[in-house]
């Protein structure tokens, strides 16, 4: 079961956040989420529009956001399939007890969006995985508001 966080969730968002940023330290993600990222701050920002879910007991989370997003402006090495309106997934993150949660929020976001975009770092091997598997593209390269790269890829609904 997918809702949206509730203020009372962030302490095991947060939690949740450490347990992801452990996992991809251990699978040579070394980079991605450094100490105190994402924020509660970025957590609270989510949650005041209704755009942070979490994920049946709290095992998982992600900020599901209607676009445009600024980091999208720009992208090298490929481009978008579609400039129509899309909705955007961030901040995807499990503390690793329930498998397919990846697959369920790709379900709960394509329930709701015609065209939906991510990115992940170039490191996130799974997450790359778990979005192909999900029917998204890679687009190409876009810059987050650090200035750092990651990979991005898109969704459309067929026609």
């Amino acid at each position: 079961m997918i809702r949206k966080t509730l203020d009372t969730d962030i302490p095991a968002v947060m939690a949740i956040y450490d347990a992801a940023r452990a996992f991809m330290r251990a699978h040579g993600n070394a980079t991605q989420w450094p100490e105190g990222t994402p924020s509660a701050e970025q957590l609270a920002a989510d949650i005041a529009p209704g755009g942070s879910h979490v994920g049946g007991r709290v095992v998982a989370t992600f900020a599901f956001l209607p676009g445009p997003d600024e980091c999208y402006g720009v992208i090298e090495d490929g481009q978008w399939r579609s400039d129509t309106p899309y909705a955007v997934l961030h901040r995807v993150a499990s503390d690793g007890t329930v498998h397919g949660i990846a697959a369920a929020m790709f379900a709960f976001a394509k329930e709701r969006a015609d065209h939906l975009r991510i990115d992940t770092h170039q490191d996130n091997l799974p997450m790359q995985g778990a979005s192909i598997k999900a029917g998204f593209e890679r687009a190409g390269i876009v810059y987050v508001s650090d200035g750092t790269p990651r990979v991005a890829f898109d969704w459309l609904r067929e026609a």
